[in-house]
């Protein structure tokens, strides 16, 4: 009896065993909250102190508390860490709110987040300034931009769209109040489009006016036809559109003025338009020219972008540019234009100098990050805008057939626009599902 139930217990532990090491791998959210997550709560707790010491983020304290500890509490006096204000666990890592001492700065912090990481067992350390004097370590137990899984509280809302996840496990939004104009870089199969992709997903769900500039002759964008207000297919229609685009604006500027107020939001609901973003997939076939009589046709293009990014986010106008490569060999015009664009999102690139070009002028120490982006893991990429923060972040697969139904779903979200009559899509009418058929088979004969 006694040998059975030693070969019961060994194989159940046996088995436990082997289902934790199953869902290590299978399901990391389910081993990070089984296991995962009490280990290094402790490992925290135990090695707190002696991890600050040792990585440099202790301060010596003030005259009055070294006085007060070394003649009343008798005790030695010694040097004094962040105080944990709330440590919180998550479905991804560990939260913890740090009141910084004073001599300590959030730079100080984030210098050490790396040496923090390996401290403590973690895949990732995210230092961030919640408010002056306090920060937050973001421990991520796990890699979550293994298998991406969007928060369940991710929802499109106001001009925010969650596009991504951060390597945080947060979400990352493309908000245009923040960043109206941006910048998407990557090589060919880098996950470019699915980035847009999942954008026109979320955008399709809010009141405004989609507008298309595919100069692959649509391939990319014509699908999502039914929830856009314009789209443009050619170099020469990308032209006139965006002529009337810059007319738009300039009446919009005149309706501010009637108003006497200098942004869109500040006018009355009845009396503001839609904002309209514009989509831009592949920059670089606007600038290119095959003929010298092409090249006045580039210079009405160019210069309509560059006054649109300059002039149109106070209108509610907005810019979303997407290319392979985007840089002064473009020909005149480009550096000023992207200068303009504030989002950054750089994913896998071919060369050192293109991520350059989209992160070195924003956020210097992301290039090396862009630049070491794997081949097997499309979609990743490194965001950035012009406060110098950066992160890295991964797109969800988002299938052509998922945005198609979204963009239907939404398609009485179209605005009234007559401006953009003449370059509203043709959207052909949905094919009903094929019924049984009552023609009934004939036999099959040798």
């Amino acid at each position: 009896m006694t040998d059975w139930t030693m070969w019961l217990e060994a194989t159940g532990a046996l088995a436990g065993a082997g289902g934790l090491g199953y869902a290590r791998v299978r399901a990391p959210r389910v081993y990070w909250s089984l296991v995962g997550m009490p280990v290094t709560w402790g490992r925290f707790t135990l090695s707190y102190r002696s991890t600050m010491d040792v990585c440099g983020l202790t301060v010596h304290p003030s005259g009055l508390r070294a006085f007060m500890t070394r003649n009343v509490a008798r005790r030695e006096v010694q040097p004094v860490p962040p105080k944990i204000r709330r440590v919180r666990g998550t479905s991804t890592g560990l939260r913890v709110t740090l009141r910084l001492p004073a001599g300590l700065e959030p730079a100080d912090v984030m210098a050490s987040s790396e040496r923090l990481r390996h401290a403590w067992g973690v895949h990732s350390v995210t230092v961030v300034e919640t408010k002056p004097g306090f920060v937050e370590l973001r421990m991520t137990g796990y890699d979550v931009l293994r298998r991406v899984r969007m928060p369940r509280k991710a929802r499109p809302h106001d001009l925010a769209v969650p596009v991504a996840v951060r390597e945080d496990g947060t979400a990352f939004e493309r908000d245009y109040c923040k960043a109206p104009m941006a910048l998407t870089l990557g090589a060919n199969h880098s996950g470019k489009s699915m980035y847009q992709r999942n954008l026109i997903k979320g955008l399709a769900q809010l009141p405004v006016a989609l507008v298309g500039v595919d100069c692959k002759r649509g391939v990319e964008q014509s699908a999502f036809a039914p929830r856009l207000s314009a789209l443009v297919t050619t170099p020469d229609d990308a032209a006139s559109l965006l002529g009337v685009l810059v007319a738009e604006m300039e009446d919009r500027f005149d309706l501010l003025s009637r108003h006497g107020v200098s942004d869109l939001w500040e006018l009355p609901a009845e009396a503001r338009p839609v904002p309209v973003v514009v989509l831009v997939d592949e920059v670089a076939e606007l600038f290119l020219i095959s003929s010298k009589k092409d090249e006045e046709r580039r210079e009405r293009i160019v210069t309509a972008l560059i006054r649109l990014a300059q002039m149109a986010r106070a209108i509610g106008i907005y810019l979303e540019i997407c290319g392979q490569r985007f840089g002064s060999d473009l020909g005149k015009g480009a550096t000023m234009l992207r200068a303009q664009l504030t989002g950054r999102v750089v994913h896998r690139v071919n060369d050192k100098q293109t991520a350059e070009m989209g992160l070195a002028d924003v956020a210097p120490d992301a290039v090396p990050a862009a630049s070491l982006i794997p081949m097997n893991r499309p979609g990743t990429a490194v965001a950035a805008d012009a406060s110098g923060g950066w992160s890295k972040i991964r797109t969800p697969n988002t299938s052509r057939e998922e945005v198609v139904a979204v963009c239907r779903e939404f398609a009485h979200l179209v605005p009234d626009l007559p401006f953009l009559d003449p370059f509203r899509p043709y959207v052909p009418a949905p094919v009903p599902a094929a019924g049984p058929s009552l023609v009934k088979p004939r036999p099959v004969t040798e």
